[in-house]
């Protein structure tokens, strides 16, 4: 827990949330850090009213700020969102409860910074102001004491595998990256290689990961040890973010690549076909940290490179613990 000074002890927090796992991943591991009360409040607009957020209201039968709707009275001290679709509750919010609520947004829903009275978002991002925090990676609630907790309580299967253990973390295709057949081609060489070089594998796909990675990563690894997430049961993925000795992360998640610098262990990054400016500020920051290394290819053996792991959430909630103190007017 970040040092506070106490000033938060004890206050109510809500979590307004579209449920989307990466989304809540950020904001619940801010509101960790901040040792509040959390209580999470998932909205899901629909019709013209999740078309045109952020910039539309809250649909009238919400009933935003009435006895008995979801957003009601005791106000929180704190609110945090992220995503466009709860951009529209913070305003309400803020309407409603005025300087009884401290308001946050993490990440740029490309709204006015008067939106909210703190926003946050990563530094390969452009958005700046007065009340505009930046941090080199996403927050997440993956703090040592937590991983060096699951490590010692490992897994027979994860501690059965031989080392070193790469953590292969699926992302998928988006509006800057292609998994092309090309890509698929790339990624597979990659993996057999690292296999022959003495690699075991603990394979986790995300939502966004299409059946075509799937099968790619399945076929390139079936001769080596591994363990394969298929989608059934609890995801693995915090053990293995614990467990592994070494990362290999996709280019195209923020949140996938910058987790496990929180580690302090080598994470490579392996580019599908694309990129952006944003994507590539993002990476360039994390080489020049020492924290990640482009997958070579062709990939001819395991480096080994030490870094300071990199966790976000408790430079953020010391911010917003020092502006709350301030009077949630602090610049």
């Amino acid at each position: 827990m970040p040092d506070t000074h106490g000033v938060l002890d004890g206050r109510k927090c809500w979590i307004i949330s579209d449920g989307k796992a990466g989304n809540d991943a950020q904001t619940v591991g801010v509101a960790s850090a901040l040792g509040v009360d959390i209580t999470v409040k998932r909205v899901a607009p629909s019709g013209i009213h999740k078309l045109l957020s952020p910039w539309i209201g809250v649909a009238s039968r919400e009933r935003f700020g009435k006895e008995g709707s979801l957003f009601a009275p005791p106000w929180p001290d704190i609110a945090l969102s992220i995503g466009r679709l709860t951009t529209p509750y913070i305003r309400a919010l803020k309407r409603h409860a005025g300087e009884r609520t401290f308001t946050v947004i993490l990440q740029d829903p490309k709204v006015s910074l008067g939106t909210a009275d703190l926003f946050w978002v990563p530094e390969h991002d452009r958005l700046r102001g007065p009340n505009v925090i930046t941090t080199l990676t996403a927050p997440h609630r993956f703090t040592a004491e937590r991983l060096e907790t699951m490590r010692r309580a490992m897994p027979p299967d994860i501690a059965a595998l031989p080392q070193p253990r790469v953590a292969v973390l699926l992302g998928g295709s988006n509006g800057d990256y292609l998994y092309s057949v090309g890509a698929l081609e790339r990624l597979a060489h990659a993996l057999s290689a690292l296999g022959n070089d003495g690699a075991s594998f603990l394979i986790t796909p995300s939502r966004r990961t299409e059946p075509a990675i799937v099968e790619c990563v399945r076929a390139a690894t079936e001769r080596f040890p591994r363990i394969f997430w298929d989608r059934t049961g609890d995801n693995p993925y915090p053990h293995f973010l614990a467990c592994a000795d070494v990362f290999l992360a996709p280019a195209d998640s923020v949140n996938m690549t910058g987790e496990p610098c929180a580690t302090g262990r080598p994470v490579y990054v392996f580019h599908a076909d694309g990129g952006s400016a944003k994507f590539a500020r993002f990476h360039k920051a994390l080489e020049r940290h020492g924290a990640t290394r482009r997958l070579p290819e062709p990939c001819k053996g395991i480096e080994q490179w030490n870094y300071r792991p990199l966790n976000s959430a408790p430079e953020i909630a010391r911010e917003i613990a020092r502006r709350f103190r301030l009077g949630r007017h602090a610049c």
